[in-house]
């Protein structure tokens, strides 16, 4: 095996660590904030988080759906805060697909789930996914806040975002390791925040 290829292992977390020092050095993760409160008001209020992503994005929305719903550490235990992935099951896909096509697939949960006072979470490596666009397109005219985490220039969905925490990186890869830390970050300030008002109960 040649030098080169084993040298890309070490890269790749070099690379990582560079974008992440990118984020704290531009202080990109102070969006984190603003999103983080209209997440902790919605759901203090009767609201519910809604995430959606294609492909590795699909599995982040329902990897951070998981941990608010059950909980992200074994440090605290409390109750589950609301929130879905609009990445449904494989039958709603499908359906959706055959019958009303790609584009559509968030949109269409959304039109049944979606409630005035909810925050989406759109996550698209390259902003450009037509799906996410029209979730955020959805969002917008229901006055539904909406929170892009998103990669290089945004794309076309930057503009349909509240709030938008943007990687900045090309690479697909170093975009969904920030997303994810992002979204574990995200989680741990609204579950303070609910603890810390009272709105939501350790057990």
């Amino acid at each position: 095996m040649s030098k080169d290829i084993t040298t890309t292992i070490k890269s790749s977390f070099e690379d990582s660590i560079s974008v992440k020092a990118k984020i704290i050095d531009q202080k990109i993760y102070e969006v984190l904030i603003e999103a983080g409160d209209a997440i902790a008001k919605s759901i203090s209020q009767g609201g519910k988080l809604m995430i959606c992503g294609n492909g590795g994005s699909a599995a982040d929305a329902q990897h951070l759906v998981a941990e608010f719903l059950i909980r992200l550490t074994s440090d605290v235990n409390r109750e589950g805060i609301p929130a879905i992935s609009l990445a449904q099951d494989s039958s709603t896909l499908t359906a959706c697909l055959n019958d009303y096509g790609p584009d559509v697939i968030f949109k269409r949960v959304m039109s049944a789930l979606a409630q005035e006072g909810d925050v989406l979470l759109a996550i698209s490596t390259s902003g450009n996914s037509k799906n996410i666009i029209e979730a955020l397109k959805y969002a917008k005219s229901r006055g539904i806040y909406s929170l892009g985490f998103l990669g290089g220039n945004g794309g076309k969905a930057l503009q349909y975002c509240d709030t938008s925490f943007i990687v900045p990186s090309s690479l697909t890869a170093r975009i969904q390791e920030s997303h994810i830390t992002a979204g574990h970050t995200l989680l741990q300030y609204v579950e303070d925040i609910l603890i810390e008002q009272g709105n939501l109960k350790k057990e």
